[in-house]
């Protein structure tokens, strides 16, 4: 048994799912065609020096107009699923089920096809941070309407695309939704919306189970994004609390009410209390489910759906978080390359959880600058992380599933446009054609799918290193995979 950092060789479980995402603001472009509405990034990309060099993503990857030149590259990372969200503000300019844009429907109906036809399976995110506009006019998150809103607009899709689509996320995040969601206000707000999008997330997970699954034979969960905190003393029974807080306030404040009780995990509620008592309330801003609340929430999943990219250190002050200087940076300030934290996080949801299947829906890494198409910093992310997640199925017995890459192509990165870069294949933004190249890592997450892992070339040259790449035979001397 290998050491805690040394390399694993060996292959993934027979039908693992290699998978690669992006989203609908960050590459559709097509803001206004065909009857588009506006979704708060559409408004908020437009208001002076909130973006980076004044980006948005009105064009951003051109993707509504490319599908065949995505799903080429799709089917050139041999991928086995693609990772996509739907702008519901597309679908249903207004946000609600008045008026569906048909046009706007076919374009993903188009999509599904061409993946379908490629033989790739579709994951569908309902609701990835680009709310309708009109929904946010009347409060979005904060207004309790929205629980069915966004319960109409997930029968829609279930309805039109469910006959084809057999993996759904509600939602991506519900902690940056709730925390960095472009107008949120400090203090009650943050708890609101998180009420909120956990009650619409339960509500389109049983109207899929009570209605449609048995038809469409789906699965339906929720994405939750977590970095990994370790102690900054693995000594100091203090720094050890305070990783457990961090963790209980970013991963479960979502999953406990959802994989667990139905509730909020009685860390938040004590400290939430006690905080906002002392702030002079009469009562937490914590919000409260009702019992009825309670068993309609918990149980409301078919995997844990799992966003990773680093770790922290934490130590007793409020749970501030901090990093170790020798981590490897990356081309966000947030983003240190500390694979080791990746392994921790899936035991850790494993133990806490009750062993639930895990689908990651994504980790990478970024870069800044000139785009360097040898990539070698993204290789070795990869590498190394992805084999983390190989020993925490072989030597952890955690029930990993699928695995996604973030993401596909560069493409508009949120407040900070098109200054970071996490794809796998370049695109060039100054020209009007907006072409796509691979960068080396994406041949290396070819590689790395074709043999389903990694296997040991001391043991010789493996069939799937033979592996055929723009007129180029790769890895004879396994140089990518070691």
């Amino acid at each position: 048994m290998p050491k805690e950092d040394e390399f694993l060789y060996g292959e993934f479980p027979k039908n693992f799912w290699w998978s690669v995402a992006s989203s609908a603001y960050q590459v559709e472009g097509g803001w206004r065609d065909d009857g588009k509405g506006l979704s708060i990034w559409d408004q908020f990309s437009h208001t002076p020096l909130k973006i980076s060099n004044g980006d948005n993503g009105d064009v951003a990857c051109d993707s509504y107009h490319k599908i065949e030149e995505d799903v080429e590259m799709l089917k050139s990372l041999k991928v086995s699923s693609y990772r996509f969200s739907i702008s519901w503000s597309r679908v249903l300019p207004d946000g609600t089920t008045r008026y569906v844009n048909e046009m706007g429907l076919n374009y993903y109906e188009r999509l599904i096809d061409a993946l379908l036809a490629a033989n790739i399976i579709p994951q569908v995110t309902l609701y990835h941070w680009d709310l309708p506009q009109a929904l946010q006019n009347v409060g979005g998150w904060e207004n309790d309407t929205i629980v069915q809103r966004f319960k109409e607009y997930a029968e829609l899709l279930f309805q039109r695309l469910g006959d084809k689509v057999k993996f759904w996320i509600t939602v991506n995040e519900p902690y940056n939704v709730a925390y960095a969601g472009i107008s949120i206000r400090p203090g009650r707000a943050p708890y609101v919306v998180a009420h909120n999008l956990i009650k619409a997330h339960a509500e389109a997970w049983h109207l899929y189970n009570d209605t449609y699954r048995a038809k469409q034979g789906g699965l339906i969960s929720i994405t939750i994004n977590s970095d990994w905190a370790e102690p900054r003393n693995p000594h100091n029974q203090e720094d050890i609390s305070a990783a457990r807080r961090y963790l209980e306030f970013l991963l479960g404040w979502f999953a406990h009410p959802i994989f667990k009780t139905g509730d909020y995990n009685e860390v938040m509620k004590t400290r939430i209390r006690e905080r906002s008592l002392a702030q002079g309330l009469s009562q937490s801003r914590l919000p409260e489910f009702t019992e009825s609340e309670k068993q309609r929430i918990k149980g409301t999943y078919d995997y844990f759906g799992l966003n990773h990219y680093t770790t922290v250190l934490t130590y007793n002050l409020n749970y501030p978080a901090v990093t170790d200087r020798s981590w490897l940076n990356s081309g966000s300030f947030w983003l240190k390359v500390t694979p080791f934290g990746f392994r921790k996080l899936l035991r850790w949801i494993k133990e806490e959880y009750d062993n639930p299947p895990i689908y990651v829906t994504e980790n990478g890494v970024s870069e800044r600058g000139a785009s360097d198409f040898n990539d070698t910093w993204r290789i070795h992310y990869y590498r190394s992380y992805i084999n983390e997640a190989l020993k925490a199925i072989v030597l952890d017995a955690v029930d990993l599933r699928g695995y996604t890459a973030w993401t596909l192509m560069d493409n508009f990165e949120w407040a900070v446009g098109f200054d970071e870069k996490f794809g796998f294949y370049h695109v060039n933004f100054t020209d009007p054609d907006l072409p796509r190249r691979p960068k080396a890592s994406a041949r290396y997450y070819t590689q790395i799918i074709n043999c389903n892992g990694f296997p040991d070339a001391a043991a010789g040259l493996h069939p799937c290193l033979e592996l055929e790449s723009e007129g180029k035979r790769y890895s004879r001397n396994c140089a990518f995979l070691v």
